[in-house]
């Protein structure tokens, strides 16, 4: 009872003044909590005309308990006084006694009272009493239903709390009989509804009572009047997949194409349920096979989402329009592709569906397919896919493909001849933060090697997005893909348009990877631009923190080129200036180290030989080596292993002279 919601209203007229409640210390809880019921009507009545008591909504809920005589050993009068004492309550001065009434979650009906020593009792509600027709029906006794219908005090039109009269009870219940009776005493009541908007008919087709149904219809009753969802019995009969019902309800003329509160028609739910039965008889009574709901859904667009096929067929066969768009643009074929229905695809283009209509969100069928990772369905599309039409809707279903991880998908595009290096439109692209564009980029993102590999081997081009791949591969750390990545062309010195650097980009990420960043310079990185500082020798000024424009809209901040030195001096990379200046001084010659990166330097005594090593003059072996380098160009030096060259003199140009056995 503890989960219960309980609403007690105050009633006048159920105050009994503490003395008074003396006069009853003998009573039961049930005895006591009638005589507060029965004192609070009595009040209520003598109060005021009814519509005042009608505005009190405890005198409304107030169920009828019948008056019980006293116990026998108290004397009648001692039950109402005729006034109590002015003394007042000790705990509830507004009354000592409030009744509510609430519904358990098991729909079990109770009441709720407040005792007068503030404690809180809670009992069934008494159950209503059932007429003697009502308990008939129940019970099947047709006789006694005959009998009782002929008494002139039986009234057959009264109806319980939710508007129930007998006939629908002998509806519900499949007392066909009963229902022959009640319609010869009152044929005008056939069609009243009850408090839900429910007449007999609806009972008797939803509780599948067919003789019902007959006694009903046979005696005028209307099977257009709908529940309030306007729902009607022919509707339900569909649901209930009760061919014979349909049949009958037709034949007295149910409303084939009267739809629901949201437009689902007798024809939808039938083909929902795939009874092609039922389906052909509300065709030939003339269902239109074409009509939406309130969401533009057509039959056939319900047949493909839910994948029944011979409700497809049927529907095809009697005129149904195979493109038909729902309000959102998808058609039965895109529906079918997203709902992985490959049965239904494949009926859908033999019958010539068009596989290149979009939604309003711009992706065709073979997008949707693609992005779901039906390599069935994507193989039966790509034959009826325009390429141009992809094109012009901004995204390649290789970038869905590629987002989601759908290896095997992207191999049959790539197969198929989608263009690897087609890229989103600009409002798409807008979409992400990045502005990513490319299908590499989002296999990139995503850490797959595999698919990352298969986009750069069909010839994907590494340097379309704004933000270069090949950053996000050294962000991540991961050495297989910056490698592919760098042998299939991608920028080595590429920058960050957002986030202007005095050196490349490709430095800020790789500064604790001494590997990635020995290859990067291997491959070309820029390493003298790290040492252009335009302060020089000059003392620097402090490092500022930058705020980020996007969440300090109000302030102003002057977007400045950051310096290698600046960046280096943070607190993340500061503990490895040493290394990375080592490693870069070896791919620059004469150069000058500015006071901050003397600071660097001086802060550690380990670190004066790399001090030493940035001195001029640098040695002229590597000055020479420079020289070669920059002659030979970097596609020359990665293919410099197949010219005649003595393996020393290779290895010197690749820095790898510490190899080398003297």
């Amino acid at each position: 009872m503890a989960a219960a919601h309980v609403s007690m209203p105050g009633t006048r007229g159920t105050n009994l003044e503490f003395a008074d409640y003396s006069l009853y210390s003998n009573l039961s809880d049930d005895e006591l909590m009638q005589l507060a019921i029965e004192r609070s009507l009595a009040d209520g009545q003598s109060s005021g005309p009814r519509s005042e008591n009608s505005n009190n909504p405890a005198a409304l809920n107030m169920p009828t308990v019948p008056r019980q005589a006293p116990p026998t050993h108290r004397p009648q009068q001692q039950l109402e006084p005729a006034a109590c004492p002015a003394n007042p309550p000790r705990e509830n001065p507004q009354g000592v006694c409030s009744v509510g009434h609430f519904v358990t979650g098991s729909g079990k009906r109770m009441v709720a009272y407040r005792r007068y020593d503030g404690t809180m009792q809670v009992v069934p509600e008494p159950e209503e009493e059932l007429a003697p027709i009502v308990k008939a029906i129940l019970d099947g006794d047709v006789g006694t239903v005959r009998l009782l219908v002929k008494q002139p005090g039986c009234n057959v039109l009264a109806p319980n709390k939710d508007g129930w009269i007998p006939l629908h009870e002998a509806a519900y219940y499949g007392q066909d009989q009963c229902i022959k009776i009640l319609l010869r005493a009152q044929p005008g009541m056939v069609n009243q509804r009850t408090l839900k908007g429910k007449t007999a008919l609806m009972f008797a087709v939803s509780r599948d009572h067919l003789a019902c149904v007959e006694s009903l219809l046979e005696n005028g009753a209307d099977p257009d009047i709908s529940n309030m969802d306007r729902e009607t019995p022919l509707y339900k009969a569909c649901e209930k997949e009760n061919p014979a019902m349909v049949a009958m309800l037709l034949n007295y003329g149910a409303s084939v194409n009267k739809n629901c509160i949201q437009g689902w028609t007798a024809l939808h739910e039938s083909v929902c349920r795939n009874n092609v039965e039922i389906c052909e008889m509300l065709v030939k009574a003339g269902a239109k096979v074409n009509m939406p709901n309130m969401y533009g859904i057509t039959p056939i667009f319900v047949a493909a989402q839910s994948g029944k096929v011979d409700a497809l067929r049927l529907l095809l066969k009697n005129g149904a329009d195979l493109n038909s768009q729902a309000a959102d643009g998808a058609t039965a074929l895109y529906e079918a592709c997203k709902n992985g229905h490959d049965e239904i695809v494949e009926f859908l283009l033999s019958q010539n569906a068009d596989a290149n209509k979009p939604g309003k969100t711009g992706l065709m069928p073979i997008h949707i397919a693609a992005q779901r990772g039906n390599d069935c369905i994507v193989s039966m599309l790509i034959p009826a896919t325009s390429k141009a039409r992809v094109r012009r809707s901004g995204v390649s279903p290789l970038h869905l493909a590629a987002e989601r991880n759908r290896n095997d998908i992207l191999e049959l595009l790539i197969e198929a001849g989608f263009d690897v290096n087609a890229t989103l439109s600009d409002d798409r692209s807008m979409m992400y933060e990045d502005r990513r564009s490319t299908a590499l980029y989002f296999a990139v993102m995503n850490n797959n090697i595999d698919a990352t590999t298969m986009l750069l081997e069909a010839g994907a081009n590494p340097n379309l997005d704004t933000f270069n791949p090949l950053l996000v591969a050294l962000r991540q750390g991961c050495i297989q893909t910056v490698t592919m990545l760098v042998k299939h062309g991608a920028n080595v010195n590429a920058y960050i348009p957002t986030h202007p650097t005095a050196f490349p980009a490709a430095v800020m990420f790789c500064m604790k990877h001494l590997t990635l960043l020995k290859y990067l310079m291997d491959n070309g990185c820029d390493a003298l631009s790290c040492f252009n500082c335009v302060y020089g020798r000059n003392p620097h000024p402090p490092i500022k923190i930058r705020r980020n424009l996007r969440y300090d809209s109000d302030e102003t901040v002057e977007k400045t080129c950051v310096q290698f030195c600046e960046l280096i001096s943070t607190e993340t990379y500061s503990h490895w200036a040493g290394p990375i200046i080592d490693v870069l001084l070896d791919y620059v010659g004469h150069v000058k180290l500015c006071a901050r990166l003397i600071e660097h330097l001086d802060s550690y005594d380990e670190w004066q030989c790399i001090k030493e090593k940035s001195t001029p003059p640098r040695p002229l072996m590597q000055l020479c080596r420079l020289k070669i380098r920059k002659l030979l160009g970097i596609n020359r030096l990665k293919k410099i292993c197949k010219l005649p060259v003595p393996p020393r003199l290779i290895k010197f140009l690749n820095h790898q002279e510490r190899e080398i056995d003297f």
